[in-house]
């Protein structure tokens, strides 16, 4: 029994250099790492003898980071109430795989918000990179 691959998209695969990532609308150009998922419980439902009857199926759950440099982190702070990104009000973050070839790839992460902002420097640094959880509500998968 033979195994049929299909071949790449035009050949290309998606890079982090196909990826724009929209910040509540505006474009971010100092982000080294986005990071986000889905998970939804399931457990088996067990009846008469030592297999499942059903499965059970119960909350999605998503989470999300960014990692920013420092000198976008400040923009964003400066813009923010009191200073603190944790009190921006909720955002959707758009992240939009762009390939020269092939088709657009588009998530949304709704509702984000910031949970805390937190520095560390070291000797030598020449750059900072600052990584910052979300809470989100969902993911929505606009290319379906």
């Amino acid at each position: 029994m033979a195994i049929e691959l299909e071949p790449l998209i035009n050949g290309r695969e998606y890079g982090w250099a196909d990826i724009v990532v929209n910040i509540g609308g505006v474009p971010v150009t100092g982000i080294r790492a986005i990071k986000y998922d889905e998970e939804m419980e399931k457990e088996n439902i067990y009846g008469a003898g030592r297999n499942p009857v059903s499965r059970g199926y119960g909350r999605v759950k998503s989470t999300a980071s960014v990692t920013l440099l420092l000198g976008t982190v400040m923009a964003l702070k400066s813009s923010a109430p009191k200073g603190q990104l944790f009190r921006i009000a909720p955002f959707s973050v758009t992240v939009s795989y762009q390939p020269e070839a092939g088709p657009i790839v588009t998530h949304i992460l709704k509702n984000c918000e910031f949970k805390k902002s937190a520095f560390d420097w070291k000797e030598g640094d020449m750059s900072k990179e600052i990584e910052l959880e979300l809470i989100i509500s969902h993911i929505v998968d606009k290319s379906i």
